[in-house]
């Protein structure tokens, strides 16, 4: 001990506790060694992303440079704004485009509360054995393959079909569903709803299942109603679930379902089923214009990604829920 020291701790009387050693942290190499095993279930959907979602995105660049079939893959020639240019001044993009635009947001309108709606009625259901067969007849329409679902709404709505039969029965005549426009979205958001809805209420039951119980005795004790729980218990106990869907559904809005609109369009309905996948499809694919094609999907998925982060910027300054 130093003389400065030793007269320290004469006029303070009492030496102070020297300082605890650093805590060392555990570094991510530690907890790679010790949790080899868990990290090792990552491997396969890693390599999926990579090689399936982030390596194709170098192929973008052909919406700026100039592409021929058989020569380099990353184009020929840089052009710009060509492309993007071209698109927006063609009119037959922007009817798609509005079509794209109704189509998604009837699908989310419609679609996105039904779930919410189905898992609160399950919810109050007493009988477990009936909300089982209520759960299974909902869930087992998202199992069926696109072209099933297709199939079967051809034959719903065929001039022969069950629908149609049973206008002929009430004294009406039959409606050819899918060779008129204006019948479109309607065939479309119906099928939707049913595919979609039942299971979509599986992420709600389960958030269901959080709410803490003693919350709805003292809520029956001060006298609130079925319907008063659940506007102040079970709502607020889902929202942060309900929000963090609410922003996915958002981000996909501009991406309507490709292969069941492929399946179910036809020439005569173009001016109303026609969405931008589809357009692309006949565009960039069947007609060769990669680099057009390219430029209309990166347009789209610019869209998408300013669709996410607005979303979710509301909604964490409203309700304080995002997803980051």
């Amino acid at each position: 001990m130093t003389k400065a020291r030793v007269a320290e701790v004469a006029v303070g009387g009492v030496e102070p506790t020297p300082a605890p050693p650093p805590v060392r942290t555990n570094t991510w190499r530690r907890a790679l060694r010790r949790d080899w095993r868990l990290y090792s279930f990552l491997v396969a959907p890693v390599l999926f992303l990579l090689v399936f979602r982030y390596l194709p995105m170098a192929g973008n660049v052909i919406a700026f440079r100039r592409f021929r079939p058989g020569s380099s893959i990353f184009g020929d020639e840089w052009v710009g704004f060509y492309y993007f240019e071209a698109f927006i001044n063609n009119q037959a993009f922007w009817s798609v485009f509005w079509n794209t635009v109704i189509l998604g947001a009837l699908t989310l309108l419609i679609c996105f509360p039904l779930p919410i709606v189905l898992a609160l009625m399950l919810n109050e259901l007493r009988s477990r054995r009936f909300k089982r067969v209520v759960q299974t007849i909902s869930y087992l329409p998202h199992f069926l393959s696109i072209v099933i679902v297709a199939g079967i709404v051809f034959q719903l709505t065929s001039l022969d079909g069950t629908i149609n039969q049973i206008v002929r029965a009430a004294g009406g005549d039959a409606i050819p569903f899918m060779q008129l426009p204006e019948w479109f979205r309607t065939v479309y958001v119906s099928s939707e709803v049913w595919q979609t809805v039942g299971w979509g209420t599986i992420l709600y039951l389960a958030a269901l299942t959080t709410i803490d119980e003693q919350l709805y005795e003292a809520a029956r004790i001060d006298g609130a109603n079925r319907w008063q729980q659940t506007w102040h218990i079970t709502l607020p106990g889902i929202r942060p679930t309900m929000v963090v869907l609410l922003i996915l559904n958002i981000g996909s809005f501009m991406a309507v379902g490709f292969e069941k609109v492929l399946l179910l369009q036809n020439p005569l309905i173009y001016s109303t089923g026609d969405v931008i996948s589809t357009y692309l499809y006949r565009v960039g694919i069947q007609s060769a214009q990669f680099s057009y094609g390219t430029a209309i999907g990166l347009f789209e998925a610019v869209i998408g990604l300013v669709l996410v982060l607005s979303a979710n910027v509301v909604s964490r300054r409203l309700v304080g829920a995002s997803l980051w």
